[in-house]
């Protein structure tokens, strides 16, 4: 009952939020759009190097284009409904988060609801194109396993990087800003799954598959849905867990942060 209680009261901070941006509309509508058109660059980008070369390592444009639409709506999601933790150094900085201690609530719940960043529609529509554009293109047959099997990849991607902004978050009770570092695992993050792990070095390659399982998230269940022949050798029940990965990594995020709650000195103001 609790877990339902703090759902309804997170849907209501998420309804407050964009009621908040629907204010100014026309900026809201100008933002999305720039954040569409931006995003798409991107993918024209990725589209004229295939162009020129043909093909990377054996992909094809229109397979990297379905890992680009896995990861830009997972990315999109995560951004929208994570803001919170991405701005949270501000927080620590004013004490701010001192006022969210004292409430009978998650602070989870109260920085995840902080705010909802409604023009991430502009990138997770612009992805959403992509994946259409490359299931055509690769005239792929959408039985209800390979359905699932996509929902659960942004699911479990979201999650992810959901995971990501709240350890970001988290380091900023000891650095007070948070560390760039943290941005070559999320922005970098999306850049680095937009094409097959497999065209990276080793070290690389077991970092975002180990470390940062990106991999879990894109690569693997795009293999399964592509109906692929991994050259790693994985099986295709672990293609179809692999977004369960995804999942797990954001339940150890939390962990972490409770770490940091507990070794939080406040800003003495």
């Amino acid at each position: 009952m609790r877990m339902f209680d703090s759902l309804r009261l997170y849907a209501r901070y998420v309804s407050i939020s964009i009621r908040g941006q629907m204010q100014y509309r026309a900026s809201f509508i100008m933002l999305s759009i720039g954040i569409f058109l931006a995003t798409g660059i991107e993918f024209l980008a990725i589209y004229s190097l295939f162009d020129r070369f043909g093909s990377l390592e054996g992909w094809t444009v229109a397979e990297a284009a379905l890992f680009y639409g896995i990861i830009s709506i997972a990315f999109a999601t995560s951004e929208a409904a994570a803001r919170g933790f991405d701005t949270f150094a501000n927080m620590v900085k004013s004490g701010g988060f001192d006022r969210l201690l004292l409430r009978p609530r998650s602070t989870v719940l109260q920085i995840a609801g902080r705010e909802f960043q409604l023009i991430r529609v502009g990138r997770f529509t612009q992805g959403l194109f992509v994946l259409v554009w490359s299931s055509i293109a690769l005239q792929i047959t959408w039985t209800l396993p390979r359905i699932a099997l996509l929902i659960a990849a942004v699911f479990g991607g979201t999650c992810l990087f959901c995971g990501l902004f709240v350890i970001q978050a988290t380091i900023c009770f000891w650095t007070i800003d948070s560390l760039e570092i943290m941005n070559t695992m999320t922005y970098g993050g999306v850049e680095t799954a937009q094409f097959p792990i497999t065209i990276y070095r080793d070290w690389f390659r077991k970092f975002f598959t180990y470390i940062v399982p990106l991999a879990s998230v894109t690569y693997f269940p795009a293999l399964a849905i592509l109906g692929r022949t991994d050259p790693l050798g994985t099986s295709l029940l672990f293609q179809y867990a692999a977004p369960l990965i995804g999942v797990v990594f954001f339940g150890l995020a939390l962990q972490v942060w409770k770490f940091g709650v507990r070794h939080y000195r406040s800003t003495g103001s």
